[in-house]
């Protein structure tokens, strides 16, 4: 029953993804016009990143786009939550004798499926992006994008599950999220800010998950991704169980 539960979840959301190429060009085109027109207007002016071939803003930037684009994916696509609830749909999963967490996880891993197949888009212009990673480091980093994808689909969730308009929602995606991202060093490392700004870099959640893809598409030694990993992981558990339990919490009309 909890995996038939989770693969009519999964399945419906990635359908209703696909079936609305607006959500698909949203999701994957706006990043890209980020890293394009910001990269390029801002390359010649940057002192961050490290030397090398690879050094220079569009290179800096490219990894910190691909974590852009999977919270845009995984972010928007728990939106549905609202949109099943508003239909009646939500009610009916609810009532039915599958087990609360099966919602859980049907809903992040369609929206983990969705994030990793817009990352995977995005790294075809690798070859324009001044990055030559191996083939070894291009898995690793598809692997970490699905981490990734499952710990923001737990915090969509989270934020989701509660609120009865997609207003509230796009309100706590301007207020939370983005500053979230900028404050990830996808736009600027963390060498030079303000003490401030770096601690609230160094507790942010989505902090080591650039880090690693940035090590991974440079090409760097992959010693130091452990730790990394590891905060990735616990950030995707703890989402992940929060969602379940407020999902699991006794229905208030």
């Amino acid at each position: 029953m909890m995996v038939l539960a989770i693969y009519s979840l999964w399945r419906r959301d990635v359908v209703r993804f696909l079936r609305q190429p607006s959500r698909v060009v949203g999701a994957l085109l706006t990043p890209v016009i980020f890293w394009f027109v910001i990269g390029s207007g801002m390359g010649s002016s940057f002192q961050g990143g490290s030397p090398g071939p690879a050094s220079g803003f569009l290179p800096y930037y490219f990894p910190g786009s691909l974590a852009l684009i999977v919270l845009f994916t995984a972010i928007f696509s728990t939106i549905s939550i609202i949109e099943d609830r508003q239909e009646g749909f939500l009610q009916g999963v609810l009532a039915s004798p599958a087990p609360r967490a099966a919602i859980v996880m049907g809903k992040a891993l369609g929206s983990t499926t969705l994030a990793v197949l817009n990352g995977l888009v995005f790294l075809l212009l690798l070859p324009f992006s001044g990055l030559s990673p191996g083939p070894g480091n291009i898995v690793a980093a598809i692997a970490c994008v699905a981490l990734l994808g499952l710990a923001l689909s737990g915090l969509g969730i989270m934020i989701a599950w509660p609120l009865r308009s997609t207003q509230g929602f796009h309100a706590i995606m301007n207020v939370a999220l983005v500053p979230m991202w900028l404050l990830s060093g996808a736009l600027f490392p963390a060498t030079g800010a303000s003490p401030w700004v770096q601690t609230l870099m160094r507790l942010n959640p989505l902090t080591p998950a650039v880090e690693i893809l940035r090590a991974l598409l440079a090409g760097d030694p992959a010693g130091s991704l452990v730790t990394g990993a590891t905060a990735l992981a616990a950030f995707a558990l703890v989402t992940l169980s929060i969602s379940t339990l407020m999902v699991s919490r006794p229905v208030q009309s």
